[in-house]
Protein backbone atom coordinates (compact mmCIF):
# COMPACT_ATOMS: atom_id res chain seq x y z
CA UNK A 1 0.00 0.00 0.00
CA UNK A 2 2.75 2.45 0.95
CA UNK A 3 5.78 2.48 -1.35
CA UNK A 4 9.26 2.15 0.13
CA UNK A 5 10.19 5.38 -1.66
CA UNK A 6 7.46 7.19 0.25
CA UNK A 7 8.65 5.83 3.58
CA UNK A 8 12.23 6.79 2.79
CA UNK A 9 11.15 10.23 1.60
CA UNK A 10 9.20 10.94 4.78
CA UNK A 11 12.07 9.61 6.91
CA UNK A 12 14.60 11.87 5.18
CA UNK A 13 12.35 14.92 5.54
CA UNK A 14 11.68 14.07 9.19
CA UNK A 15 15.39 13.59 9.87
CA UNK A 16 16.34 16.85 8.17
CA UNK A 17 13.68 18.80 10.05
CA UNK A 18 14.31 17.28 13.48
CA UNK A 19 18.04 18.03 13.15
CA UNK A 20 17.29 21.64 12.17
CA UNK A 21 17.10 23.72 15.37
CA UNK A 22 13.54 24.71 16.19
CA UNK A 23 11.20 25.20 19.18
CA UNK A 24 11.09 21.49 20.07
CA UNK A 25 14.84 21.02 20.08
CA UNK A 26 15.46 24.27 21.95
CA UNK A 27 12.95 23.38 24.68
CA UNK A 28 14.13 19.78 25.08
CA UNK A 29 17.80 20.74 25.17
CA UNK A 30 17.16 23.57 27.63
CA UNK A 31 15.30 21.29 30.02
CA UNK A 32 17.78 18.46 29.69
CA UNK A 33 20.77 20.68 30.42
CA UNK A 34 19.25 22.80 33.20
CA UNK A 35 16.97 20.26 34.91
CA UNK A 36 18.38 16.86 33.95
CA UNK A 37 17.59 13.96 31.65
CA UNK A 38 14.40 12.97 33.51
CA UNK A 39 12.94 16.41 32.86
CA UNK A 40 13.95 16.14 29.21
CA UNK A 41 12.24 12.75 28.86
CA UNK A 42 9.03 14.02 30.48
CA UNK A 43 9.05 17.00 28.13
CA UNK A 44 9.62 14.63 25.20
CA UNK A 45 6.48 12.73 26.23
CA UNK A 46 4.48 15.90 25.71
CA UNK A 47 6.14 16.46 22.34
CA UNK A 48 5.26 12.90 21.30
CA UNK A 49 1.59 13.42 22.21
CA UNK A 50 1.62 16.58 20.10
CA UNK A 51 2.90 14.59 17.12
CA UNK A 52 0.09 12.05 17.50
CA UNK A 53 -2.56 14.77 17.75
CA UNK A 54 -1.25 16.38 14.56
CA UNK A 55 -1.11 12.98 12.86
CA UNK A 56 -4.77 12.21 13.51
CA UNK A 57 -6.11 15.71 12.88
CA UNK A 58 -4.21 16.24 9.64
CA UNK A 59 -4.99 12.84 8.14
CA UNK A 60 -8.68 12.83 9.03
CA UNK A 61 -9.00 16.08 7.10
CA UNK A 62 -6.64 15.25 4.26
CA UNK A 63 -8.30 11.93 3.48
CA UNK A 64 -11.40 13.91 2.51
CA UNK A 65 -9.91 17.08 1.04
CA UNK A 66 -7.36 15.46 -1.27
CA UNK A 67 -9.91 13.07 -2.72
CA UNK A 68 -12.50 15.82 -3.21
CA UNK A 69 -10.08 18.47 -4.54
CA UNK A 70 -6.96 16.78 -5.99
CA UNK A 71 -5.87 20.11 -7.54
CA UNK A 72 -4.73 21.19 -4.09
CA UNK A 73 -1.84 18.76 -4.45
CA UNK A 74 0.19 21.21 -6.53
CA UNK A 75 -0.33 24.07 -4.10
CA UNK A 76 0.53 21.85 -1.15
CA UNK A 77 3.66 20.58 -2.85
CA UNK A 78 4.92 24.07 -3.67
CA UNK A 79 4.20 25.27 -0.15
CA UNK A 80 6.19 22.36 1.24
CA UNK A 81 9.08 23.00 -1.12
CA UNK A 82 9.09 26.67 -0.19
CA UNK A 83 9.23 25.90 3.50
CA UNK A 84 12.07 23.42 3.02
CA UNK A 85 13.96 26.15 1.15
CA UNK A 86 13.31 28.54 4.06
CA UNK A 87 14.67 26.00 6.57
CA UNK A 88 17.70 25.39 4.34
CA UNK A 89 18.46 29.11 4.25
CA UNK A 90 18.13 29.40 8.03
CA UNK A 91 20.55 26.51 8.45
CA UNK A 92 23.10 27.86 5.97
CA UNK A 93 23.08 31.59 6.70
CA UNK A 94 25.93 32.95 8.84
CA UNK A 95 25.46 33.83 12.47
CA UNK A 96 23.53 30.76 13.57
CA UNK A 97 23.24 30.15 17.29
CA UNK A 98 23.75 26.74 18.84
CA UNK A 99 20.73 25.31 20.67
CA UNK A 100 23.23 23.61 22.97
CA UNK A 101 24.03 26.91 24.66
CA UNK A 102 20.61 27.77 26.14
CA UNK A 103 19.81 30.32 28.81
CA UNK A 104 19.13 29.12 32.35
CA UNK A 105 15.44 28.57 33.11
CA UNK A 106 13.48 27.91 36.34
CA UNK A 107 12.79 24.28 37.28
CA UNK A 108 9.25 23.09 36.56
CA UNK A 109 7.06 20.28 37.88
CA UNK A 110 6.64 17.07 35.83
CA UNK A 111 3.10 18.10 34.90
CA UNK A 112 4.24 21.48 33.63
CA UNK A 113 7.17 19.90 31.77
CA UNK A 114 4.80 17.54 29.94
CA UNK A 115 2.29 20.29 29.19
CA UNK A 116 4.96 22.66 27.93
CA UNK A 117 6.40 19.93 25.70
CA UNK A 118 2.92 19.34 24.27
CA UNK A 119 2.18 23.03 23.70
CA UNK A 120 5.63 23.70 22.25
CA UNK A 121 4.96 21.04 19.61
CA UNK A 122 1.35 22.03 18.91
CA UNK A 123 2.38 25.66 18.42
CA UNK A 124 5.43 24.76 16.31
CA UNK A 125 4.81 25.99 12.74
CA UNK A 126 7.47 23.60 11.45
CA UNK A 127 5.42 20.61 12.59
CA UNK A 128 2.15 22.02 11.27
CA UNK A 129 3.60 22.58 7.83
CA UNK A 130 5.24 19.15 7.81
CA UNK A 131 1.90 17.41 8.35
CA UNK A 132 -0.13 19.71 6.11
CA UNK A 133 2.33 20.25 3.26
CA UNK A 134 5.23 17.79 3.29
CA UNK A 135 3.99 14.34 4.31
CA UNK A 136 0.84 14.45 2.09
CA UNK A 137 2.87 14.66 -1.10
CA UNK A 138 4.26 11.17 -0.42
CA UNK A 139 0.71 9.77 -0.47
CA UNK A 140 -0.12 7.93 -3.70
CA UNK A 141 -3.80 8.38 -4.48
CA UNK A 142 -3.58 5.55 -7.03
CA UNK A 143 -2.99 3.15 -4.12
CA UNK A 144 -6.23 4.10 -2.34
CA UNK A 145 -6.76 4.15 1.45
CA UNK A 146 -5.49 7.72 1.73
CA UNK A 147 -6.19 7.89 5.47
CA UNK A 148 -4.26 4.70 6.21
CA UNK A 149 -1.34 5.80 4.02
CA UNK A 150 -1.16 9.12 5.86
CA UNK A 151 -1.19 7.43 9.26
CA UNK A 152 1.53 4.96 8.24
CA UNK A 153 3.77 7.66 6.77
CA UNK A 154 3.15 9.96 9.73
CA UNK A 155 4.02 7.12 12.09
CA UNK A 156 7.46 6.82 10.48
CA UNK A 157 7.92 10.57 10.93
CA UNK A 158 7.06 10.22 14.62
CA UNK A 159 9.46 7.30 15.10
CA UNK A 160 12.34 9.19 13.46
CA UNK A 161 11.62 12.41 15.34
CA UNK A 162 11.21 10.78 18.75
CA UNK A 163 14.32 8.62 18.29
CA UNK A 164 16.47 11.63 17.38
CA UNK A 165 15.00 13.82 20.11
CA UNK A 166 15.48 11.08 22.70
CA UNK A 167 19.12 10.78 21.69
CA UNK A 168 19.50 14.55 21.98
CA UNK A 169 17.86 14.58 25.42
CA UNK A 170 20.11 11.82 26.73
CA UNK A 171 23.25 13.35 25.25
CA UNK A 172 22.46 17.07 25.61
CA UNK A 173 24.97 17.74 28.37
CA UNK A 174 27.78 15.88 26.62
CA UNK A 175 27.00 17.52 23.27
CA UNK A 176 26.94 20.98 24.85
CA UNK A 177 30.42 20.49 26.29
CA UNK A 178 31.70 19.01 23.03
CA UNK A 179 30.40 21.87 20.86
CA UNK A 180 31.61 24.53 23.28
CA UNK A 181 35.12 23.24 22.68
CA UNK A 182 34.70 22.64 18.92
CA UNK A 183 32.47 25.38 17.46
CA UNK A 184 33.46 24.41 13.91
CA UNK A 185 31.47 21.18 14.30
CA UNK A 186 28.29 23.20 14.70
CA UNK A 187 28.91 24.75 11.28
CA UNK A 188 29.35 21.28 9.78
CA UNK A 189 25.97 20.19 11.19
CA UNK A 190 24.26 23.32 9.90
CA UNK A 191 25.77 23.02 6.43
CA UNK A 192 24.92 19.34 6.10
CA UNK A 193 21.29 19.82 7.14
CA UNK A 194 20.94 22.95 5.01
CA UNK A 195 22.23 21.12 1.96
CA UNK A 196 19.89 18.16 2.47
CA UNK A 197 16.86 20.39 2.97
CA UNK A 198 17.79 22.56 -0.01
CA UNK A 199 18.14 19.52 -2.27
CA UNK A 200 14.74 18.24 -1.16
CA UNK A 201 13.18 21.64 -1.81
CA UNK A 202 14.50 21.72 -5.37
CA UNK A 203 13.42 18.12 -6.01
CA UNK A 204 9.88 18.78 -4.83
CA UNK A 205 9.61 22.07 -6.71
CA UNK A 206 10.56 20.58 -10.10
CA UNK A 207 8.51 17.41 -9.64
CA UNK A 208 5.78 17.46 -12.30
CA UNK A 209 3.80 14.48 -11.05
CA UNK A 210 0.35 15.08 -9.64
CA UNK A 211 -2.43 13.24 -7.91
CA UNK A 212 -5.29 11.52 -9.62
CA UNK A 213 -8.81 10.88 -8.40
CA UNK A 214 -9.33 7.31 -7.32
CA UNK A 215 -12.53 5.43 -7.77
Amino acid sequence: MVELSGILGVSVVALGMVLTPGPNMIYLVSRSITQGRRAGMISLGGVALGFMMYLLAANLGLSVVFLAVPELYVAVKLAGAGYLAYLAWNALKPGGISVFDPQDVPHDSPRKLFTMGLMTNLLNPKIAIMYLSLIPQFIDLHKGHVLLQGIILGSFQIVVSIAVNMTIVLAAGTIAVFLSRRPSWLKVQRYMMGTVLGALAVTLAIDTSGPAVTS
